[in-house]
Protein backbone atom coordinates (compact mmCIF):
# COMPACT_ATOMS: atom_id res chain seq x y z
CA UNK A 1 0.00 0.00 0.00
CA UNK A 2 1.58 3.27 -1.06
CA UNK A 3 -1.11 5.71 0.03
CA UNK A 4 -1.19 7.02 3.60
CA UNK A 5 -4.07 8.85 5.25
CA UNK A 6 -3.89 10.83 8.47
CA UNK A 7 -6.98 12.35 10.03
CA UNK A 8 -7.01 14.77 12.93
CA UNK A 9 -9.72 13.94 15.46
CA UNK A 10 -10.73 15.36 18.82
CA UNK A 11 -12.44 13.50 21.67
CA UNK A 12 -16.12 14.45 21.86
CA UNK A 13 -17.82 14.94 25.20
CA UNK A 14 -20.90 16.82 23.96
CA UNK A 15 -23.17 13.90 23.04
CA UNK A 16 -26.78 13.57 21.91
CA UNK A 17 -28.73 14.43 18.75
CA UNK A 18 -28.98 18.14 19.57
CA UNK A 19 -25.24 18.40 20.15
CA UNK A 20 -24.54 16.53 16.91
CA UNK A 21 -26.71 18.95 14.93
CA UNK A 22 -24.85 21.92 16.42
CA UNK A 23 -21.50 20.36 15.59
CA UNK A 24 -22.51 19.70 11.98
CA UNK A 25 -23.63 23.31 11.58
CA UNK A 26 -20.15 24.28 12.79
CA UNK A 27 -18.53 22.19 10.05
CA UNK A 28 -17.71 19.17 12.20
CA UNK A 29 -18.56 15.48 11.76
CA UNK A 30 -19.37 13.26 14.78
CA UNK A 31 -17.71 9.85 14.72
CA UNK A 32 -17.08 6.80 16.85
CA UNK A 33 -13.95 4.65 17.22
CA UNK A 34 -14.57 1.13 18.51
CA UNK A 35 -13.18 -2.40 18.60
CA UNK A 36 -9.80 -3.81 19.52
CA UNK A 37 -11.00 -4.87 22.97
CA UNK A 38 -11.17 -1.26 24.12
CA UNK A 39 -13.98 1.10 25.02
CA UNK A 40 -15.67 3.06 22.26
CA UNK A 41 -14.43 6.62 21.87
CA UNK A 42 -16.69 9.41 20.50
CA UNK A 43 -14.76 11.69 18.14
CA UNK A 44 -15.09 14.89 16.19
CA UNK A 45 -13.51 15.53 12.76
CA UNK A 46 -13.42 18.41 10.30
CA UNK A 47 -16.05 18.19 7.53
CA UNK A 48 -14.03 19.82 4.72
CA UNK A 49 -10.87 17.86 5.48
CA UNK A 50 -12.83 14.61 5.29
CA UNK A 51 -14.60 15.54 2.05
CA UNK A 52 -11.27 16.42 0.42
CA UNK A 53 -9.60 13.21 1.54
CA UNK A 54 -12.55 11.08 0.46
CA UNK A 55 -12.08 12.21 -3.13
CA UNK A 56 -9.42 9.49 -3.19
CA UNK A 57 -11.21 6.12 -3.27
CA UNK A 58 -8.20 4.49 -1.60
CA UNK A 59 -9.23 5.95 1.77
CA UNK A 60 -12.05 3.40 1.94
CA UNK A 61 -9.67 0.42 1.80
CA UNK A 62 -6.61 1.66 3.69
CA UNK A 63 -5.55 1.58 7.29
CA UNK A 64 -5.91 5.15 8.51
CA UNK A 65 -3.98 6.99 11.20
CA UNK A 66 -6.21 8.92 13.59
CA UNK A 67 -4.36 11.66 15.48
CA UNK A 68 -6.25 12.07 18.74
CA UNK A 69 -4.97 14.43 21.42
CA UNK A 70 -1.30 13.79 20.70
CA UNK A 71 -1.59 10.01 20.26
CA UNK A 72 -2.36 7.88 17.23
CA UNK A 73 -4.77 5.03 16.56
CA UNK A 74 -4.78 2.72 13.53
CA UNK A 75 -8.25 2.17 12.15
CA UNK A 76 -10.31 1.45 9.04
CA UNK A 77 -13.38 3.35 7.92
CA UNK A 78 -16.22 0.94 8.73
CA UNK A 79 -19.35 2.95 7.95
CA UNK A 80 -20.32 6.34 6.52
CA UNK A 81 -23.63 8.13 6.92
CA UNK A 82 -24.22 10.86 4.35
CA UNK A 83 -26.87 13.55 4.21
CA UNK A 84 -29.74 12.38 1.95
CA UNK A 85 -29.48 15.39 -0.38
CA UNK A 86 -26.67 17.67 0.81
CA UNK A 87 -23.02 16.89 -0.10
CA UNK A 88 -22.09 16.50 3.56
CA UNK A 89 -21.17 13.72 5.98
CA UNK A 90 -23.41 12.98 8.95
CA UNK A 91 -21.51 10.34 10.95
CA UNK A 92 -18.52 8.01 10.64
CA UNK A 93 -17.65 4.67 12.25
CA UNK A 94 -13.97 3.76 12.65
CA UNK A 95 -12.82 0.26 13.61
CA UNK A 96 -9.52 -0.19 15.48
CA UNK A 97 -7.12 -2.63 13.85
CA UNK A 98 -4.50 -4.91 15.38
CA UNK A 99 -1.64 -6.45 13.42
CA UNK A 100 -2.57 -9.98 14.52
CA UNK A 101 -6.34 -9.72 14.19
CA UNK A 102 -8.28 -10.14 10.93
CA UNK A 103 -10.49 -7.25 9.85
CA UNK A 104 -13.43 -6.95 7.49
CA UNK A 105 -13.52 -4.20 4.88
CA UNK A 106 -15.34 -3.25 1.67
CA UNK A 107 -12.80 -3.12 -1.16
CA UNK A 108 -13.51 -1.45 -4.54
CA UNK A 109 -13.48 -3.55 -7.71
CA UNK A 110 -11.45 -2.49 -10.75
CA UNK A 111 -12.68 -4.07 -13.99
CA UNK A 112 -10.01 -4.87 -16.59
CA UNK A 113 -10.27 -5.39 -20.37
CA UNK A 114 -13.91 -4.35 -20.70
CA UNK A 115 -13.68 -3.00 -24.26
CA UNK A 116 -11.35 -5.83 -25.29
CA UNK A 117 -13.50 -8.60 -23.82
CA UNK A 118 -14.85 -11.28 -26.16
CA UNK A 119 -18.47 -10.32 -25.52
CA UNK A 120 -17.89 -6.65 -26.30
CA UNK A 121 -15.22 -6.60 -29.02
CA UNK A 122 -16.32 -9.66 -30.99
CA UNK A 123 -20.04 -9.89 -30.19
CA UNK A 124 -21.08 -6.26 -29.68
CA UNK A 125 -22.28 -6.66 -26.11
CA UNK A 126 -22.47 -4.24 -23.22
CA UNK A 127 -20.87 -4.75 -19.79
CA UNK A 128 -23.00 -4.39 -16.66
CA UNK A 129 -21.46 -4.00 -13.20
CA UNK A 130 -23.73 -5.51 -10.56
CA UNK A 131 -21.25 -4.82 -7.76
CA UNK A 132 -18.68 -2.06 -7.33
CA UNK A 133 -17.07 -3.44 -4.17
CA UNK A 134 -16.94 -6.63 -2.13
CA UNK A 135 -16.49 -7.31 1.58
CA UNK A 136 -13.33 -9.22 2.43
CA UNK A 137 -11.52 -10.49 5.51
CA UNK A 138 -7.75 -10.39 6.03
CA UNK A 139 -4.94 -9.33 8.33
CA UNK A 140 -4.08 -5.59 8.15
CA UNK A 141 -0.81 -6.32 6.33
CA UNK A 142 -2.73 -8.02 3.49
CA UNK A 143 -5.40 -5.35 3.02
CA UNK A 144 -5.58 -4.61 -0.75
CA UNK A 145 -6.27 -1.14 -2.15
CA UNK A 146 -8.57 -2.67 -4.78
CA UNK A 147 -9.35 -6.03 -6.36
CA UNK A 148 -9.07 -6.59 -10.10
CA UNK A 149 -11.71 -8.45 -12.13
CA UNK A 150 -10.49 -9.43 -15.61
CA UNK A 151 -13.29 -9.51 -18.20
CA UNK A 152 -11.11 -10.47 -21.19
CA UNK A 153 -12.61 -13.96 -21.64
CA UNK A 154 -16.19 -13.06 -20.78
CA UNK A 155 -18.58 -13.66 -23.67
CA UNK A 156 -22.10 -12.57 -24.55
CA UNK A 157 -24.63 -13.74 -21.99
CA UNK A 158 -21.94 -14.82 -19.53
CA UNK A 159 -21.46 -13.66 -15.95
CA UNK A 160 -18.80 -13.51 -13.26
CA UNK A 161 -19.98 -14.42 -9.77
CA UNK A 162 -18.52 -13.63 -6.35
CA UNK A 163 -17.07 -17.13 -6.02
CA UNK A 164 -15.12 -16.60 -9.27
CA UNK A 165 -13.33 -13.41 -8.22
CA UNK A 166 -9.59 -14.03 -7.84
CA UNK A 167 -8.47 -12.69 -4.46
CA UNK A 168 -4.91 -11.72 -3.49
CA UNK A 169 -2.92 -14.00 -1.15
CA UNK A 170 -4.12 -13.80 2.44
CA UNK A 171 -7.49 -12.35 1.44
CA UNK A 172 -10.85 -14.15 1.56
CA UNK A 173 -14.48 -13.19 1.22
CA UNK A 174 -15.94 -11.98 4.51
CA UNK A 175 -18.62 -14.66 4.23
CA UNK A 176 -18.07 -18.06 2.67
CA UNK A 177 -19.87 -18.25 -0.68
CA UNK A 178 -20.57 -21.67 -2.20
CA UNK A 179 -20.40 -21.60 -6.02
CA UNK A 180 -23.89 -21.62 -7.51
CA UNK A 181 -25.62 -20.86 -4.21
CA UNK A 182 -28.24 -18.13 -3.79
CA UNK A 183 -25.58 -15.96 -2.12
CA UNK A 184 -23.17 -16.27 -5.05
CA UNK A 185 -24.08 -12.85 -6.41
CA UNK A 186 -23.34 -11.65 -9.94
CA UNK A 187 -20.41 -9.24 -10.08
CA UNK A 188 -20.44 -8.42 -13.81
CA UNK A 189 -22.08 -9.65 -17.00
CA UNK A 190 -22.19 -8.97 -20.73
CA UNK A 191 -25.53 -8.64 -22.49
CA UNK A 192 -27.09 -7.14 -25.62
CA UNK A 193 -27.46 -3.39 -25.73
CA UNK A 194 -30.96 -1.90 -25.83
CA UNK A 195 -32.54 -2.84 -29.12
CA UNK A 196 -29.52 -4.90 -30.10
CA UNK A 197 -29.70 -8.18 -31.98
CA UNK A 198 -27.55 -11.26 -31.64
CA UNK A 199 -25.89 -11.14 -35.04
CA UNK A 200 -23.78 -14.18 -34.19
CA UNK A 201 -26.91 -16.41 -34.19
CA UNK A 202 -28.37 -15.06 -37.46
CA UNK A 203 -28.33 -18.01 -39.90
CA UNK A 204 -30.65 -16.53 -42.53
CA UNK A 205 -29.49 -16.37 -46.15
CA UNK A 206 -28.55 -12.84 -47.25
CA UNK A 207 -30.60 -11.41 -50.09
CA UNK A 208 -29.19 -11.78 -53.61
CA UNK A 209 -27.41 -8.78 -55.01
Amino acid sequence: MTETFELKADPRSDLGKGASRRLRRAGKVPAILYGGGQESLPLLLDQMDLINQMKNEAIYSHILTLNIDGRTESAVLRDIQRHPFKPTLVHLDFLRVSADRKLRAHIPLHFLNESASKGVKQQGGVVSHALIDIEISCLPKDLPEFIEVDLADLGMGETIHLSQVLLPPGVELANHIAPGSEHDAIVASIHHGHGGEDVSSDTSTPPAA
